[in-house]
């Protein structure tokens, strides 16, 4: 930050010599500070549209899908660098003809297995989702009773957060069965993940809207990595003051 500069007090103190002179001074003195102050705030908010556009982004989790990895409340940060350099999808809300918005402009980051990535919802374009990637490109990826099955295997899958009991599991909704379907709507296999494509799920498997139900998300799309909380208010809680200390610092990268 530019460092603290004279007040326009002292600055007409130090030109002090006549009326007109004070005057004169004064006034020039008052222009070049209110200029100074003027270029510093306006340098300050560049470097941080930047930041946020191309580096670092504050994020608040406002629901439960991804329990009990992220909490609602927790405020948490996003590595937009993580998997490349993107465009943002719109500059102050508008899309300028000829840029290319919403596109990676340059790749070198791998987008790995239980990375929790932000990305823009396939469908509600308008909307950031916050969720874990299940399945890269090429992936064959099933859901049965519930549980992840990977390229034919149960998946080992230590942060999914299960609550329905087997016995309540059904086999005709997506929350507990999902596959590749046949015309009679019947699972016949897994589904296949496409080139640029991801499946994605929440952490709390049974009270997420994920690619179970709106399909695979776009890399495209991936705005970048969470890497860790750094702050966390608990709105449910009735103290004077719910603040979560416990969960300041909590790394997202594991």
């Amino acid at each position: 930050m530019t460092p603290p500069l004279d007040s326009p007090e002292h600055a007409l103190e130090s030109t002090e010599q006549s009326s007109d002179a004070t005057l004169k001074a004064g006034t020039g003195s008052t222009k070049s500070v209110a200029r100074e102050y003027l270029e510093a705030v306006v340098i300050a908010l560049g470097l941080a549209l930047i930041v946020r556009t191309f580096f670092i982004q504050a994020y608040m989790i406002p629901s439960g899908s991804m329990e009990p990895t992220l909490l609602i409340g927790d405020h948490i940060l996003v590595s937009k660098m993580a998997y490349g350099l993107r465009m943002p999808d719109s500059i102050f809300g508008l899309e300028p003809h000829g840029l290319s918005l919403g596109r990676y402009l340059l790749r070198y980051g791998e987008i790995h297995r239980g990375d929790v990535i932000v990305f823009v919802h396939p469908v509600e374009r308008d909307k950031d989702l916050i969720k874990r990637v299940i399945g890269l490109p090429g992936d064959k990826v099933e859901i049965k009773n519930g549980r992840v099955w990977l390229n034919g295997a149960p998946m080992i899958d230590p942060h999914a957060h299960l609550e329905v009991p087997d016995s309540d599991r059904l086999q005709s909704i997506p929350r507990d069965n999902y596959g590749f379907t046949d015309g009679s709507g019947a699972i016949v296999g897994p589904v296949v993940v496409p080139p640029g494509r991801l499946f994605v799920m929440g952490d709390n498997r049974d009270r997420s809207d994920d690619s179970r139900y709106w399909g695979f998300a776009n890399q495209d799309d991936v705005e970048g990595r969470a890497l860790a909380i750094y702050w966390s208010w608990d709105s449910d809680d009735a103290g004077l003051l719910p603040i979560r200390w416990s969960r300041f610092g909590k790394s997202l990268l594991n």
